[in-house]
């Protein structure tokens, strides 16, 4: 299967997941104010913030399977969205040991840092551009604290 075909599978599998009500992300919708970036690298291939929340959380964790029971995602599917993101770039940005908790885990790759660090810093600047616009959207609103 092609990357660009394996990816619309996998976004179709998020979207039966969100439809059933699971958590597919970290930082879940509209949980969080600002923007939500995403990167269309080219048709068919993008990251956004599940992917790098993913990377994210391999970093800290050390584990693919940690990484994706943060993000009420199956093993399957974090090693799933991990092999994508290895066939994206010239060099995997995940590498993991087979062997379970004693010997196992996954760490990222200097590509996968540099790609981690360079969605980071595009967020943050994402964050400051909108950052006047956001305030006066924010100043529209009805108030609805009432409502909860």
């Amino acid at each position: 299967m092609c990357a660009s075909a394996h990816y619309r599978e996998l976004a179709r599998h998020r979207d039966t997941v969100a439809a059933q009500g699971y958590k597919t992300s970290m930082k879940a919708g509209n949980k969080t104010t600002g923007a939500r970036l995403r990167i269309v690298l080219k048709p068919g291939i993008a990251i956004g913030p599940g992917k790098v929340d993913l990377l994210a959380g391999i970093q800290e964790t050390g584990s693919i399977a940690a990484a994706g029971r943060r993000m009420g995602m199956s093993y399957k599917r974090a090693w799933s969205l991990v092999e994508v993101m290895n066939t994206y770039f010239a060099e995997p940005m995940v590498t993991a040991r087979r062997g379970g908790n004693a010997r196992g885990g996954a760490a990222l790759t200097p590509m996968g840092e540099k790609v981690l660090a360079g969605y980071r810093r595009m967020e943050a600047l994402t964050d400051k551009a909108i950052a006047r616009e956001m305030v006066k959207l924010g100043k529209s609103l009805a108030d609805i604290s009432n409502h909860q």
